[in-house]
């Protein structure tokens, strides 16, 4: 707690105060339980990359990102859904609290490595938007699976809701940029922007493919 909340809680009556103090201690151990869940299913991604380097196999994973919404942001998402601002609500309705992002080299190796976690005893999928077979309108294009690993405290097992979305290099090239560009400015993007970033998304998506067959082909070498 930073001296700007101390002088806060003293304007407050003692009630009150607790009340802050009590909330603001929920809301720690919430995120401590996202934070858990994403080293649970990191260190699952950083076993099986382990796993083919050794047997000296083609890794399916190029590199593997991570994070956790703040505050702020889960409240703005709460208040678009329409759904109450409580702690209680975030653990119920929002499903990308925690989040990991798993760069591939090619488009079968994020099969691959969603096959390979789902074989796992511990997780659940709950959801799963395949994104690459159909991708959005405006081009972008990945796996995201939704994936429920308990965590195991002191006095419960509580199970804990991860987003995992798996994509290729020049797939992550792509939205990375759109992001950028999309959010440099509070302004509607005009329509001929949109199209010529759908056009870059399907010059990438022939990439990734040639690249995949190129890769097989030097396979039956």
């Amino acid at each position: 707690m930073d001296i700007n909340e101390i002088l806060s809680l003293e304007v407050l009556d003692e009630k009150a105060a607790e009340q802050l103090i009590e909330s603001a201690f929920q809301l720690q151990q919430m995120m401590m339980l996202y934070e858990a869940g994403i080293r649970e299913i990191k260190t699952k991604l950083d076993i099986l990359s382990e796993e083919s380097r050794i047997s000296g196999k083609p890794n399916p994973i190029d590199s593997i990102k991570s994070r956790i919404k703040t505050p702020r942001s889960i409240i703005k998402k709460l208040k678009r859904r329409g759904f109450p601002v409580s702690l209680r609500s975030m653990m119920e309705n929002l499903n990308d609290i925690g989040g990991i992002r798993v760069i591939c080299p090619f488009i079968d190796d994020i099969y691959t490595v969603a096959d390979m976690l789902m074989r796992q005893d511990d997780l659940t999928l709950i959801e799963r938007k395949d994104y690459i077979e159909h991708p959005k309108p405006n081009g972008y294009r990945s796996l995201h699976m939704i994936v429920e690993v308990p965590i195991f405290l002191s006095d419960r097992t509580q199970p804990v809701r991860v987003e995992l979305q798996l994509r290729t290099i020049a797939m992550d090239f792509w939205a990375s940029l759109e992001h950028q560009l999309r959010y440099k400015a509070d302004v509607e993007v005009p329509p001929h922007i949109s199209e010529d970033l759908k056009a870059c998304a399907e010059v990438i998506s022939a990439t990734d493919r040639k690249m995949q067959q190129i890769a097989k082909e030097l396979d039956a070498l």
